[in-house]
């Protein structure tokens, strides 16, 4: 078994189909190992299978809440780039909730959804951070349960939108995307270079 997938000691110990079932996610690849494996075993059928984008989509729902939405902060800075006075309102406020995870910096990150340009992909960021816990936000909107795997989603979808943007690298970047997930899911922070496709996947 590859040893890209060891010690992700922040991805939980149970059946990966376990995990996507509680968040109500499906994966299109069909999968042969047994439904009891764990999370390790099916990223490495993944890899093995070239199945990068179910890869990155089993990795938004094992991360936990916190490093799932710094992943996805990471993805968007990827072509939105490093911070300045213009970042994209969403994405500037959801780095705030991720370095303290208050119900004020949750408010603060659902408030640009009221006004974000309709081309800004960084929303994904943002409504990662909305449902956060599994309800539909702060305050009044806690007592109501949010769509399973909506947060697990949103990161996932920002991660895509990361590839779209630089899909003249796209064998290249996935690489990065897992990688960067990997690393986070070992206590890392996420910084990760970009390395040669093949020998990543061997």
């Amino acid at each position: 078994m590859s040893d890209r997938f060891k010690d992700l000691v922040k991805i939980p110990q149970e059946p990966a189909a376990k995990i996507l079932s509680n968040a109500n996610i499906r994966l299109d690849t069909l999968i042969e190992a047994p439904a009891s494996a764990l999370p390790e075993t099916v990223l490495t059928e993944l890899q093995s299978k070239e199945e990068w984008i179910d890869l990155l989509l089993l990795l938004s729902t094992l991360l936990p809440v916190r490093e799932r939405i710094w992943w996805a902060c990471l993805a968007a800075r990827d072509y939105v780039g490093p911070k300045s006075r213009n970042d994209p309102p969403s994405l500037a406020a959801s780095e705030a909730w991720v370095f303290d995870p208050s119900e004020e910096n949750r408010e603060a990150a659902r408030a640009t959804l009221d006004h974000a340009y309709v081309d800004d992909d960084t929303v994904n960021c943002a409504v990662a951070v909305l449902y956060c816990d599994g309800t539909l936000g702060p305050g009044d909107l806690a007592e109501y349960p949010a769509p399973a795997g909506a947060s697990e989603l949103a990161a996932f979808a920002m991660n895509v939108v990361a590839l779209g943007e630089l899909s003249d690298r796209f064998d290249a970047h996935v690489q990065v995307l897992i990688d960067r997930a990997l690393d986070i899911a070992r206590g890392g922070s996420g910084q990760v270079s970009e390395t040669d496709p093949e020998k990543e996947a061997s």
